[in-house]
Formats: C-alpha cells, structure tokens, sequence
C-alpha cells in the first residue's frame, strides 16, 4: 500500500487484504483508505449517527459481515471480499460510495422467512466521476452451502405467477408494509441506455454494443454525433412555440447528456434564447405544468436543521459551481416562488456549454421559502410551499445554515452565484457573505460587468472616454446601482478621480422620480451614493432633456418605458445616442431595437437584454447587441476556478469588462455590433477566464500554485468537451 497502514488488517482481524490473494494492490487503489472505503472519519460519523438513530441504514462493506444475521466463516469472507474488489479492478471503477444498501433488510427479511435458493448480495457503486469510469453493480450468488442455515419457519409463496421467485419481498408484502426500493445501477444493457451521462444512442459503436449487451435494443444502425445533432436540430425547428423547443431540450438533457451540450455549442446563436432569456421567463411562470424530472435540489423551510443531509442527497460530491435562486425577482416577472428553478437550471446549462464546466461539477438550487404570489398560491400545479414568503430571522437563519452546509459540504473554493432575489435581500446577502465565502451575484456583479464592456467598446464608436460621459439610468434596482458602481470604479481607476466624485457623473431615476438628495432619507441605503443636488423630476422624458445625458441605460423591468419622446429627445443633443435597454424578458425590454434605430433615424448605439432580430431602416441593416450576462459569468467562474480563487474583487470584474471589450473587431464595429458573435463565446470565455485568473493571482487571491505560464491556453484546456468517450 506504499506505506499507507492497511485498513483492512484491523477492520479483518489480521487476515489478508483480498488484493495480495493474487496479486498487488492496483497503484489507482493505493490510498485505498481513501479510495476505496472513504475517510474514517466519515465512517466515524455515520456510526454516530447509528447509535443516535437505530433504524435500518445502508451497511458499509467494513460492516456488512458484522452486522449481517447470517453467519459467514473467514474463509468465506475472503472469498467474497476478493470478488468484490476483483470485479471492480478489472472494470477500471473505484469506490466512491462504500455502501450496500438495502442489504441488511434482505438478509434479514430472507433469513427470518427462510427463503430457500441463491441468496442476492447487491453492492451499488456510484461513478467517480473519472473518464471512462462505469456505474458497477455486482450480484454475488451464495448458495449458502457452508453457511448455516436460519431455522426454517415457513415458507410465504410468492404470489407472482409464472415460477417468479419473490426475492425482494416485494409481493409478498402488504400494501401497508414497506420495501426497499431496490435499484442494480448497472452501466450496460437497458440500463445504459436510461443513463443520460453515459448514454450515446444510436452512436454507440458495434464492438460496445457487443460488450455492454446492447444487441436488440438499438436499431442496427451506428450514427455519429454530427448526424445526431442535425437530427436534433430538425425535430426541434419543428415546433413553432419557443416553450415547446425548450421542452424539448430538456428532454433531450434528461436523455443524453453529451448529445445536449453538443448541440447547444453547435448552434448557440439559435438556441440560446431558448435554454435562457426569453423562453425561459415563460417556462419559470408554467414550471409546475411542464415538470418532470428534479434537475436540482429544492431546499424548503422543511428542511430546516437538516439542509447538510439534504446537501447529501444529491448523488455529486465534487461540485464547483452552485447557482441559488429563492425566486422572489425571476427576471422581471415578479415572484415566482419555487418555480424559480428554471433560472439555475438554465444558468448551470450555460456554465457547461459556455464556459466548459463539468455538468457534474454543477449544482442548481431552489430556497423555498413560500411566495406571495397569489395566482401561485392558488394554482392547483404549484409545487412549492403554499404560503406566504418567510421574512426577518427565519429567513436569515435558513440561508445561514445553508451557506454553512456548502461549505462543509464542498469546500472553501465553490462558487455560489446568487440569482434573482428580490433587492432587500441580494445586497444584504452578497455584503454579508461576500468576506466569508466565494459569492457572486449575477444581477448585481454580472450585468455591471456585461454592461461595461459594452460601453467601453462603444467608446470607439463615438469617441472619448468615460469619465467624459454622462449616464441616466431608469430603474435603481440591483441591477441598476450594480452597474452604475462599476462605471464608477472604472472612471476612478482611468481618471484617478475619487470614486465619490465620479458617482456624480451618474443619475438614477426610480419609480418616485430623479433620486435627488432631498430625497435622501426615505432612500433605501444601495440608492443613497446616487443622489445628487437637483430639483425634483418625475418624467422620464423631462429628466432627460434636464440633464441631457449621453448613454440612456433600461434596468426598470417595465417594458416601453422608453417613448418615442425619449429616444428623440436623446437624439437632439447626442450625435450618436448610447441606449441599452436592458430588462428581460423581451416583453419588459425598455423598447425595441427597431424602436430605438427608427425614432433616432439609424443613428442610435443599441444594445437589449433580449435579443432583437436585425432591423432595416433607409436601405441599412442594423444588427442590435445583445448585453447579455452570458458572456461574462461562465468565462468569469471557469477563471475563479482555474485559480483556486477564495474570494471575488471588483478588480476581478473590471478585468472581465475589459477582456470581452477586446474581443470586438472592427469587422463587428463596421455592422453596428459592440459585442461579438456569440459563435466564438467558448474563445471568449476562456480570455476573459484568463484575466480573471490572472487578477487573482496579482490580488494573492489564487490558491492553484504555481501559475500557468499561459493562462488561455491553460483555461481552454480546462474546458469541458462533449464528444462521445469510447468505452471498455
């Protein structure tokens, strides 16, 4: 064991480890107290929680033989302990889970019931997540020749007709007892097939359809992945209605894993609006109706005290990327309580195929804490909590006891992205967690950094710097002050200006009108930096012919609010007017691309949340920009996590901004565009990884020592890729 204590020469009383009855240990299981059985002290843990808790528990394979009401020689402990471990040396899996489940129910139940016959021992071994590595099960038949037999009371016929023995005790059973509900993860035969990481369809090759006993359940035929993907994309340009296309991508994750990414990547521009922004606003609003299979952890005031097991649950230990939601603010739809869980989905979805994290390394997550949405609450389909949202220190005390469990659970170095909560509490959470755990909020952090990268690419277009323009904003949300923060550091770090001076190159108006400083006390504290020395202004349209500014920015979630009056009036004082119109949906949107082009007669930089299709206006095209948070935050997490990074810095953002900003060329520039085509996203996800990460170096915020010579180069080779893996 290469100077490792053997753990086996304890737990077997002297006797030899099963690997040395013919051979060395394999050097992969060399650490086999790691490897194979799991630290001591989980195990440590778990006969604690036996002795608080004595109902039946999946045995582990150090106690299976102890705990079993059947009586085993040494011998035959040997024998069996070698065939275990033998069969999952020669199929190249390791143990991750050192687990027999439902074992001790069936020799209980097989010994007290005198069950004759070959007696079934299941060992379910989950993937190690390793390429190549296979879910294994391994069935051991003893026909209990040498063991002595449990005194045979009577024996229950099975009730199953046709000679089926009822070895589960699943038919014999009442409708008032309870089963185990039994499951052989055996990655070969029908099986594999239902296996979505594993699953290749119709490209699985003749020899593994030999090898993994595939004959007659696939057609003849072996396709390869491309052929797949135009299959695919013909099925799904069949469907009119975008929620259906979403449906069925979803279908199409639950099915083949690999096949799903592959698709995205290949055709990003088409389906992006589907997995994300708009459709999935629609498919977050009918999620009760279209659910199916959980593709996330729900964690509810029910689970309070207990999120660490629940934590648990989820059958991936190394985890990466958790996205949370707790559905108050989904887009600018409103609360939309545990139906929220479209966001993390499709968020994690992009993580993947953008930024070339592992499927397995990501974990979405709902908090359900009830919703005040009445329409919900009323709602046969809900599937959340029927009750009113959980404020003040209940709430608090759920979040705190979950940020506690992920960290005990993955680790110092998981990022969790904080998505959609209502204003109250995204700020609160992420300044609160913000010293202590890796944190990042999207609304607030990613759209700023989005947001600013354009603008600085838009400096081309117009001329001059920042700090030499002025930005009106409507809507003083999470979204809006986060922005607006980070034009601010931006024009400080330039200019060397102090940031409270150049705050007051931007103006904010709420739903009360122009955030001035008489406004001041009955501000809530994120808008109080914007309040500057003016006279009170409630029209948009007023404010902005008062304070002329030169770049409009739409964060309010309410949709036309950018009149034709508006884009005029900016159109008089500004040669080329800088408008985003940022809110999502495409309904919410401020106005519409062909809006903003037409009512400033083509001379309008532009820019939406949603994506707009190209408008045509006096014999020109105009492709709009879409600022979209997806071009910053799966590059910026895949850089967090190349460099081991334990905290997030606002240097970290503006070097993202800065990145994308240098990824437009002029050939876009010529088309009006000030971000670039989605079709090289992977490339720019892996520069804008590679300036994040070498930011947390500068800042000594990095923990992968020592740094990659060549960060690109290094980020993209970190990059999760979806083609097929050949199998044994």
């Amino acid at each position: 064991m290469k100077g490792t204590k053997c753990y086996y020469s304890e737990k077997l009383e002297g006797r030899k480890c099963p690997y040395r009855l013919s051979y060395k240990c394999p050097d992969k299981l060399q650490n086999c107290v790691d490897k194979v059985l799991g630290e001591r002290e989980e195990e440590e843990e778990e006969e604690e929680r036996e002795r608080a808790d004595p109902q039946e528990k999946p045995l582990t394979l150090s106690s299976f033989f102890s705990q079993s009401s059947l009586h085993f020689t040494a011998k035959q402990k040997d024998s069996y302990l070698y065939t275990f471990f033998t069969m999952f040396s020669l199929n190249g899996s390791s143990f991750t889970n050192n687990s027999l489940s439902g074992v001790s129910r069936c020799l209980t139940q097989s010994s007290r019931r005198g069950v004759s016959g070959p007696m079934v021992v299941a060992a379910a071994v989950n993937s190690n997540g390793k390429p190549g590595d296979r879910n294994v099960s391994v069935l051991v038949e003893n026909s209990m020749k040498e063991s002595a037999a449990a005194p045979v009371e009577k024996e229950i016929k099975s009730t199953v007709t046709g000679g089926v023995g009822d070895v589960y005790g699943e038919d014999s059973a009442t409708e008032d007892q309870s089963i185990t509900p039994w499951t052989l993860s055996v990655a070969s035969g029908y099986s594999l097939l239902r296996n979505p990481h594993y699953n290749k369809g119709l490209a699985f090759s003749e020899k593994e359809r030999d090898s993994h006993y595939l004959r007659g359940l696939l057609p003849p035929v072996v396709v390869n992945h491309d052929l797949q993907v135009k299959k695919m994309m013909n099925n799904l340009r069949q469907y009119e209605v975008p929620l259906q296309r979403y449906i069925a991508m979803m279908d199409i994750q639950e099915m083949n894993e690999r096949l799903y990414y592959k698709l995205l990547m290949d055709n990003v521009e088409e389906l992006l609006p589907i997995v994300y922004t708009p459709t999935v606003g629609e498919a977050c609003q009918k999620y009760g109706s279209i659910f199916r299979r959980p593709q996330g952890l729900f964690i509810s005031l029910k689970e309070k005290g207990k999120i660490n097991e629940v934590l648990k649950n989820w059958p991936e230990r190394k985890i990466q990327v958790i996205v949370v939601t707790d559905g108050e603010r989904i887009l600018g739809l409103g609360d939309l309580g545990c139906q929220g869980m479209g966001i993390p989905v499709g968020k994690l979805s992009l993580y993947t195929a953008l930024g070339g994290i592992r499927p397995s390394a990501c974990l979405p997550i709902t908090i359900d804490v009830g919703t005040n949405n009445e329409d919900l609450l009323n709602d046969e389909f809900y599937i959340g909590l029927r009750q009113r949202r959980a404020r003040g220190q209940e709430y608090a005390e759920l979040f705190d006891e979950f940020m506690y469990a992920v960290k005990q659970n993955y680790g110092e170095k998981v990022l969790i992205q904080f998505e959609d909560f209502a204003n109250h509490n995204a700020f609160d959470l992420l300044a609160k967690y913000g010293t202590s755990h890796l944190v990042f909020n999207d609304d607030i952090q990613g759209t700023a950094s989005v947001v600013l990268a354009g603008l600085m690419a838009s400096l081309q277009l117009v001329g001059g710097t920042l700090a030499e323009h002025t930005f009106l904003f409507l809507g003083a949300g999470e979204a809006g002050t986060g922005i607006a923060e980070l034009i601010a550091l931006e024009m400080s770090k330039q200019t060397g200006i102090p940031l409270e001076e150049t705050r007051k190159k931007i103006w904010m108006l709420d739903s009360k009108g122009l955030i001035v400083n008489s406004r001041m006390e009955s501000l809530q504290h994120f808008k109080r930096p914007w309040a500057h020395e003016h006279e009170p202004v409630k029209e948009l349209v007023n404010a902005v012919k008062s304070i002329k500014p030169t770049v409009l920015i739409g964060s309010s979630g309410a949709g036309r609010t950018f009149t034709k009056e508006v884009v005029q009036a900016m159109a008089t004082f500004n040669e080329k007017p800088i408008i985003f119109a940022l809110s999502n949906p495409t309904s919410q949107s401020e106005c519409t691309a062909e809006e903003a082009y037409s009512w400033s007669e083509g001379r309008a930089i532009f820019a939406s949340g949603s994506p707009f299709a190209p408008v045509e206006y006096n014999g020109k095209v105009y492709a709009s920009g879409q600022a979209n948070n997806a071009y910053i935050f799966p590059g910026f997490g895949l850089g967090l996590i190349i460099s081991g990074a334990i905290r997030v810095h606002d240097d970290m953002l503006l070097a993202a901004s800065e990145a994308l900003a240098e990824q437009v060329s002029q050939e876009n520039f010529e088309k009006g565009l000030i971000y670039p085509p989605f079709t090289n996203i992977r490339k720019i996800s892996a520069n804008i990884a590679a300036k994040v990460a070498a930011k947390a170096y500068e800042l000594g915020l990095a923990t992968r020592l020592p740094e990659p010579a060549n960060l690109v180069a290094y980020a993209e080779s970190c990059m999760y890729s979806p083609a097929y893996r050949s199998y044994r």
